[in-house]
């Protein structure tokens, strides 16, 4: 029997997804649990709609991340802080300082999409990537300078 996966089921598939089962594997376990749906034809045309409505947003959401890289890498950050000698700075620039940053430009991004490995600890001029989509990272220019 042909049937479509609404959710992934370990060592069968991932979801919609057509595959052939037994019979009463279907009917007793996956159809029953909303684990699979009959490959009908009607089915079939939904799961069709459904991966072109996905697609569409998929792109949708990669132009504006695109858009927003652009803004981003366009603009560069300056974050004032204490320092000492060395130039070390008392205590470090972190994704918390780089989001207010960014929020006083204008742009609203999410602490975790902002990828420093560790915190900033001295005075000079860093490329902080920033992954918007898994497809597109933006480069922003932060300025620590001596307040």
């Amino acid at each position: 029997m042909k049937v479509i996966l609404t959710e992934d089921v370990q060592h069968l598939g991932s979801a919609s997804q057509l595959i052939t089962v037994k019979n009463g594997y279907a009917r007793n376990f996956l159809i029953p649990k909303g684990k699979a749906l009959m490959a009908t034809t009607q089915n079939l045309k939904n799961l069709e709609h459904q991966k072109r409505l996905i697609q569409e947003k998929l792109q949708k959401t990669k132009r504006l991340a695109d858009v927003l890289a652009r803004r981003i890498e366009a603009i560069s950050c300056t974050i004032s802080k204490p320092a000492g000698e060395e130039d070390k700075i008392f205590g470090s620039v972190t994704t918390a300082d780089i989001q207010s940053c960014l929020k006083h430009e204008g742009l609203d991004i999410e602490k975790k999409k902002i990828v420093l490995d560790e915190p900033i600890r001295s005075l000079g001029i860093f490329n902080v990537p920033i992954k918007l989509h898994p497809d597109i990272t933006a480069s922003l220019k932060v300025w620590v300078v001596k307040e």
